[in-house]
């Protein structure tokens, strides 16, 4: 699945009158050599615009699963999501990308999908991505710190209402790491997001809620220092 493929779900605009993402009772379940396996059960949350949650888990708690289903990668078992916010695929997703294409070309798929100005996209990318001429060869070539700057950068390109991001924030070095960073939490301090991270701080520096995850279980949590003490006892 291309990372144009996971944004289409949003593509025909939100609804007006539902100005939220909402999950409800949503279940995964996965079949394995040993048998079912459940990963999420029972999940349901609201983010609204300019709403930030942060989900919150130990490593296996479902936290990569349900960024997944949120941004249309997967699809749930039961239960639904509604997006009725212009929502970004999961920001970092590298693998979306099509290995066969060039970078250039990966822009200006983007682009048609979007109904985007390709030269502007481009321009964007190119300035953002720092890739240089590695732009115009194939993605299956890239390295995976380059593949993640390039989603990364098609991710930022588009105008989202709502970015879902999961622990991607360390790419590259650290000069990079802050152009990522302010980009999205202080140029689109404004929007909304689903935060995937262990960066305490960072998530009391921008979050509203939470979301703790155990066991494929989770509850949301208004007060966010309560969310963050039962987060460090799990």
């Amino acid at each position: 699945m291309t990372l144009a493929q996971t944004g289409a779900l949003s593509l025909h605009g939100p609804d007006s009158s539902a100005r939220k993402v909402r999950m409800r009772n949503v279940v995964k379940d996965y079949d394995t050599l040993v048998g079912r396996k459940r990963v999420l059960d029972g999940i349901s949350f609201d983010v609204a615009q300019g709403e930030k949650i942060a989900v919150l888990g130990r490593n296996g708690s479902g936290k990569s699963t349900l960024v997944r289903i949120i941004g249309g990668v997967e699809h749930p078992t039961r239960g639904s999501v509604e997006r009725g916010l212009f929502m970004s695929w999961p920001l970092g997703f590298g693998g979306g990308l099509e290995g066969a294409m060039s970078g250039m070309d990966n822009i200006r798929f983007i682009s048609r999908i979007y109904g985007k100005s390709a030269s502007d996209i481009h321009a964007f990318v190119d300035d953002f991505a720092e890739l240089g001429r590695q732009l115009y060869i194939p993605v299956v070539n890239y390295s995976s710190g380059m593949r993640m700057r390039l989603s990364f950068a098609l991710t930022l390109a588009i105008d989202f209402e709502c970015f879902l991001i999961d622990e991607v924030l360390a790419v590259g070095d650290q000069r990079f790491h802050q152009k990522c960073f302010d980009a999205l939490f202080v140029k689109r301090r404004e929007c909304a997001m689903i935060l995937v991270s262990h960066d305490m701080n960072m998530i009391r520096g921008f979050c509203n809620k939470a979301l703790v995850l155990k066991s494929g279980r989770g509850r949301v949590f208004e007060d966010l220092e309560l969310a963050l003490s039962i987060y460090a006892s799990l």
